[in-house]
């Protein structure tokens, strides 16, 4: 694992594993456990994670523009999980009542040979994939 990706989700972890104050967001609460658990599973600890919405992501590069091509977890106001993607435009995949459910779902449906993140942003990894596949 590169040292970009450890501090991306030491970040995710230290943000969101603060003790949670009483007038905070329903779903910090869940939102914490499912980074925990993302973060315990070797293969998703491998690529790069971002948030937004209340969603995690996960990118097999490390700077902006991120891959959108592998499913991320939500947040329901409920403190249920979804899994969604891999982009915007996908139908929802499953709701389920657990992190380690929503994480075993997105690890099910990465490619083969998925990490680690590749250093740099998602046009240079298409190029890097390219010429490599061409050789």
């Amino acid at each position: 694992m590169t040292h970009i990706v450890d501090a991306a989700w030491q970040k995710i972890l230290t943000t969101y594993g603060e003790p949670v104050p009483p007038d905070a967001s329903p779903l910090l609460e869940p939102f914490a456990v499912l980074a925990r658990v993302a973060h315990a599973e070797p293969l998703l600890r491998r690529l790069h994670p971002w948030t937004g919405m209340w969603e995690l992501h996960f990118s097999r590069c490390t700077e902006m523009n991120y891959t959108w091509d592998l499913p991320y977890i939500g947040t329901l106001r409920d403190g249920r999980y979804y899994v969604e993607g891999p982009d915007r435009s996908s139908p929802r995949i499953a709701e389920t009542d657990s992190a380690q459910a929503a994480v075993a779902m997105v690890v099910d449906r990465l490619p083969p040979g998925c990490g680690p993140a590749f250093l740099g942003n998602a046009g240079e990894l298409a190029a890097y994939e390219k010429t490599r596949d061409q050789g």
